[in-house]
C-alpha cells in the first residue's frame, strides 16, 4: 500500500506497545462511505504495525519478507464514523508467541484494541513469519510475475462499493453468479506500490470485500473479517473469488480457489450503513 497510515508509537508493558494512526479525511483508494471510513483502513493500520514493531523493536533487518497468515478484525460503527477532521486511532498492540532462530525474529501473533477518543471501538489480531531474502529466494525461487490473462470486463464499480473501474478486483462472470475472477493490475499504484512475486494479502482482502458487497442489494460496511492465508496466491494463473451468505446473519463466506487448491478464506461481517 502506498501509504503510512501509523505516526507514532512507544512501548507499554512487556512485548506491550501504544501505536497512534491516523486515517485521512480523504484518500484516492480507501474512500468514505455514507459517513464513515473505509474499514479496511483498519487491516492495513494492523498489516502496519506488524512490520514496524519487527523493524523497531525487535531489529528484523529492512529487506526481510513478511508472510502473513491470518489477519482478522472487527469494528463498531461508531469506530468508522467520519468527522471534519482525520481520524485519530490509538492501537494497543501485546505481542504473543515470538519464535526467534539465532537470536533473531522469525514470527509472531499480536492483539491490537482499536481505541478512539478514550473508548474501546474494536480489536484485531495477526500473525506471521518473516524470513530472509536468501530464504524467501529458497522457498519462492524466481516466480514468473505476469498476470493471468483477464476474461472480460470489471464487474460494475457501484456493484461492488467502488467509483472508479480501475479499483475493482472482480471480474463479470459469464452468467449470474456468485463466482468470479480475481483482476489483477500489478500497476495500481495502491494494491501493488512496489514489485511482487505473489498476490498481496490486502489485494485478496479487498477481493473478499467486494465479494461480499457483490452478493448484498444494499450497500454494506465490512464490520469485520476474518482471514486465512493458506498458500501463496500466484500472479500467473486465474484465483477464484466464490461468496456464500449465511442466511439471516449478515455474514459472508468467501473462499478463493486457485489450480485446484484454496489459497485463503475470508469471513465477512456485514452491516448496512
Amino acid at each position: 500500500m502506498a501509504e503510512v497510515f501509523l505516526t507514532d508509537w512507544a512501548p507499554g508493558q512487556p512485548d506491550g506497545f501504544v501505536v497512534s494512526a491516523q486515517w485521512p479525511r480523504g484518500h484516492s483508494f480507501f474512500l468514505q462511505r455514507s459517513g464513515y471510513q473505509d474499514p479496511l483502513l483498519i487491516a492495513e493500520s494492523v498489516r502496519q504495525v506488524g512490520s514496524l514493531i519487527a523493524h523497531a523493536e525487535f531489529g528484523v533487518p529492512l529487506g526481510h519478507h513478511f508472510l502473513m497468515h491470518n489477519l482478522s478484525y472487527t469494528v463498531t460503527e461508531q469506530g468508522l464514523a467520519t468527522a471534519p477532521i482525520p481520524t485519530e486511532v490509538e492501537m494497543r498492540v501485546t505481542c504473543h508467541d515470538l519464535s526467534k532462530r539465532g537470536g533473531q525474529l522469525t514470527g509472531m501473533r499480536y492483539q491490537v484494541t482499536l481505541v478512539r477518543d478514550g473508548r474501546s471501538v474494536g480489536f484485531a489480531e495477526a500473525d506471521f513469519n518473516c524470513l530472509s531474502p536468501r530464504v524467501y529466494q529458497r522457498l519462492r525461487g524466481r516466480r514468473p510475475t505476469s498476470v493471468a490473462p483477464a476474461r472480460g470486463q470489471v464487474v460494475p464499480p457501484a456493484s461492488v462499493g467502488r467509483v472508479l473501474p480501475s479499483d475493482v478486483v472482480l471480474l463479470a462472470p459469464e452468467k449470474a453468479s456468485h463466482r468470479w475472477q480475481l483482476h489483477l493490475d500489478t500497476r495500481h499504484p495502491i494494491l501493488f506500490d512496489h514489485p511482487v512475486d505473489h498476490v498481496p494479502g490486502m489485494v485478496l482482502m479487498e477481493a473478499a470485500r467486494q465479494a461480499a458487497q457483490a452478493v448484498h442489494p444494499l450497500p454494506v460496511l465490512a464490520l469485520g473479517m476474518d482471514s486465512t492465508f493458506s498458500r501463496f496466491a500466484e500472479l500467473d494463473a486465474p484465483c477464484w473469488i466464490e461468496a456464500e451468505v449465511a442466511e439471516d446473519s449478515g455474514l459472508v463466506h468467501v473462499t478463493g480457489t486457485q489450480n485446484g487448491s484454496t489459497v485463503f478464506t475470508a469471513h465477512v461481517t456485514t452491516w448496512h450503513a
